[in-house]
């Protein structure tokens, strides 16, 4: 099964949370799951990292596999953000990884559930 993993839990784990430590523990000892991120989850961490960090950082994600952003899922995003932005907040980037995960029957984790109100999407809260 592939899993999507949202920014706000790979940010927390290269600042070093016990938390999100212990979370990537926890799932890596699931078996069957293939590790997945959207390409703008990506682009959100490797924009902003330090140099210093650069190094640590890729290694971290190569643990990861890619999603790419295509049409598709940018016309279903699109549908998503107009739904959901106004009452819950979602994003941009929040729409693009729930259409990516939505359409892989993935299951997302993220700390931001509020984020993610469908009911056709697999969502649980990492900690």
């Amino acid at each position: 099964m592939k899993v999507f993993f949202d920014t706000d839990i790979l940010i927390w784990h290269l600042r070093g949370s016990k938390q999100a430590l212990h979370f990537f523990k926890k799932v890596s000892e699931k078996d069957g799951l293939e590790w997945w991120i959207g390409a703008l989850n990506r682009a959100e961490i490797v924009f902003f990292m330090r140099p210093s960090e650069e190094e640590r950082t890729r290694l971290f994600l190569t643990r990861f596999n890619t999603h790419p952003v295509d049409s598709a899922i940018v016309d279903a995003a699109s549908a998503l953000y107009r739904q959901w932005n106004p009452s819950h907040g979602m994003d941009i980037n929040d729409a693009i990884l729930a259409a990516t995960a939505e359409q892989n029957g993935a299951l997302l984790y993220t700390l931001n559930t509020k984020h993610y109100p469908l009911k056709t999407l697999y969502i649980e809260k990492a900690w």
